[in-house]
């Protein structure tokens, strides 16, 4: 699964995860199933996700581990026989 997920990939939450507003550092609770974007990885297997509004304003940026994130696809993939 960690293959899938690479920068600008939009993944979701598996799990509630506390954080603080990226503004205002109010604190925030990610709900699980919430999505979000890549937009940095790491070498030690984290990835650094965006979480923004419709208007496409931050309001978390947030360092998660693979175990955290769920891949999401745009485009069904070709099954082989």
């Amino acid at each position: 699964m960690n293959d899938e997920l690479s920068m600008h990939a939009s993944v979701a939450l598996l799990n509630n995860t506390h954080t603080a507003h990226f503004e205002s550092g109010a604190p925030l609770l990610l709900r699980r199933g919430d999505t979000g974007t890549i937009v940095m990885t790491y070498g030690d297997g984290a990835f650094e996700v965006e979480f923004a509004d419709r208007s496409g304003r931050t309001y978390a940026l947030v360092t998660l581990s693979a175990d955290q994130l769920l891949a999401l696809h745009d485009a069904p993939e070709r099954a082989s026989a």
